[in-house]
């Protein structure tokens, strides 16, 4: 969680360029060569997924806990994630109508797994779509799946698709076939909120079936998000409450990049998003380089099932 609010003054004096240890720049082949790759899994006799990693911090679900009540008023806190879950959706549609095999047929009886679900704006709006088959939602703060799952049962004919579970990734039981694993894995403001966010990818990978589409929103790590989300946002309009971002966490688009690369994934998109008072959220070429962003990868349709 961000550090409580502070002068502008003393935030830039603590600032300094920065690239998260996880997402390093790229080194030479000699020094490749001389350090052991921080991507590699830790030696163990255990499957990835029950290590004693967690993606949960229990700051950050304090946070949104104390702000469960809130998350389905569309004036209230929570009102730019309403306003951005037209986007989210527009932006899956054009990820999956890329791919090179796409014919209309490949949209019906789509799963979904949307990790970090919050209220389930994202998850609802799924699940109400024709095409969608099942969606399964997953958040480990209590308070605000409470608030999800009270809003989903105003809607009984949401019960035969949606399905809210309390749970972290790590615990979550990793599907035993292709047929089990999700077309669509959503990681929508999360990543920005993870400790440790390439373990957390590594932990998602196997929910996301071969051809399926992982996609998430984050924001870039520059100064001009610093002062957008963090000062203007959070201290001086109070449009977004303080502590909800951490500028030392975000992620820039070459280093989700640079991840992916080599690892199985392929046909990564990118969408830059500004927030225009009064009109909303708008694609604006080149803005992921500077604030908010979509990105998404599609699993190779070759890749191994772990």
């Amino acid at each position: 969680m961000a550090a409580p609010s502070r002068t502008a003054a003393v935030r830039l004096s603590r600032l300094r360029p920065w690239r998260p240890q996880l997402f390093p720049s790229p080194l030479s082949p000699s020094a490749l060569a001389a350090r052991p790759s921080i991507y590699a899994p830790a030696a163990s006799p255990c499957p990835r997924w029950h290590s004693n990693f967690s993606s949960v911090n229990p700051e950050e679900v304090s946070h949104f806990n104390a702000l469960a009540s809130e998350w389905w008023d569309p004036h209230g806190s929570s009102r730019l994630l309403h306003l951005m879950n037209p986007l989210r959706h527009d932006f899956i549609r054009a990820c999956r109508t890329s791919a090179a095999e796409y014919t209309p047929d490949h949209d019906a009886e789509l799963s979904y797994l949307d990790i970090g679900c919050g209220g389930g704006i994202f998850a609802e709006s799924a699940a109400r779509m024709p095409m969608t088959r099942r969606v399964t939602a997953i958040d480990p703060t209590p308070s605000v799946l409470a608030v999800a799952k009270a809003h989903a049962r105003k809607d009984p004919s949401l019960s035969s698709k949606l399905t809210y579970t309390q749970t972290s990734i790590e615990e979550l039981p990793v599907p035993a076939s292709d047929a089990e694993r999700y077309d669509v894995v959503s990681l929508f403001e999360v990543i920005e909120h993870v400790d440790e966010p390439a373990a957390f990818l590594e932990r998602v990978r196997p929910f996301v079936k071969p051809g399926g589409w992982l996609v998430m929103s984050t924001i870039a790590r520059t100064w001009m998000s610093w002062f957008t989300t963090n000062l203007v946002a959070e201290d001086i309009l109070g449009i977004v409450p303080k502590g909800t971002h951490d500028w030392n966490k975000y992620i820039n688009e070459e280093e989700l990049r640079r991840y992916f690369l080599d690892k199985g994934w392929e046909s990564p998109r990118v969408m830059g998003v500004v927030y225009v008072p009064g009109l909303g959220w708008k694609e604006v070429r080149g803005s992921e380089k500077v604030g908010n962003y979509f990105f998404g990868v599609r699993r190779a349709v070759d890749s191994d099932a772990s």
